[in-house]
């Protein structure tokens, strides 16, 4: 059964039926994401609490090719054995930090997110992760340790991080980025020490902007 905060999600988000077929010879990579978001703190109950529940991030790894050192939301290029774009984005959160199958509980997609300079067609996709003892949200008495909820890929992460819709919210500026070599002033959420940027700045900021239509 579907909870008050599931169902104003589902209201806002577009349909994961509504995603294409992923298409490997086009000019664009097809690739996935799962926006993770977790309910520490009771918001199920009120879906108008939705700036409490915490979105899960992950830092990758500094030896990477693509991305390195930047956050991200789990996911990855799409492959042949995927069923869908949306199986690739859990199997990827599934390899990142560990998150099964069984946790997932589908809410919804986000707009589709380009990234010419890596050749990415990004297909981002809502989920909520449930708790293994109840099959709801998350125990808000684990909130504190996240090694009792994440088994982090090695090879691909270097840190998850959790961090409130209302700390994004609250975080939006304007930051200069050095890249390769290059200076540039972009559109951040800067929470702390943890800067987002580029396609995940993209991807959040329309979830955001989505979550502001659920009104009191």
């Amino acid at each position: 059964m579907s909870t008050p905060l599931q169902t104003a999600l589902e209201g806002v988000l577009d349909d994961l039926d509504g995603t294409p077929t992923p298409n490997a010879s086009g000019s664009l990579d097809p690739a996935a994401v799962l926006v993770v978001l977790q309910d520490l703190h009771g918001a199920s109950a009120d879906p108008r609490a939705w700036p409490q529940l915490q979105v899960v991030l992950t830092r990758r790894r500094a030896e990477l090719r693509r991305h390195a050192g930047e956050i991200s939301c789990p996911g990855g290029r799409w492959e042949a054995g995927d069923g869908s774009l949306y199986d690739t984005a859990v199997r990827e959160a599934e390899e990142e930090i560990g998150l099964p199958r069984r946790r997932v509980i589908a809410v919804g997609a986000l707009g589709v997110v380009l990234t010419f300079v890596t050749n990415y067609a990004v297909y981002p996709f809502v989920a909520l992760a449930a708790s293994e003892a109840t099959g709801t949200a998350a125990d808000a008495s684990k909130a504190d340790d996240a090694s009792q909820r994440w088994q982090v890929s090695a090879d691909e992460v270097d840190a998850v991080i959790e961090l409130s819709l209302q700390s994004l919210r609250d975080s939006r500026t304007r930051t200069r980025i050095e890249r390769h070599g290059a200076s540039f002033e972009t559109d951040t959420f800067t929470v702390g020490e943890h800067v987002i940027w580029g396609a995940t700045y993209r991807i959040l900021d329309d979830l955001l902007g989505r979550l502001e239509h659920i009104a009191g």
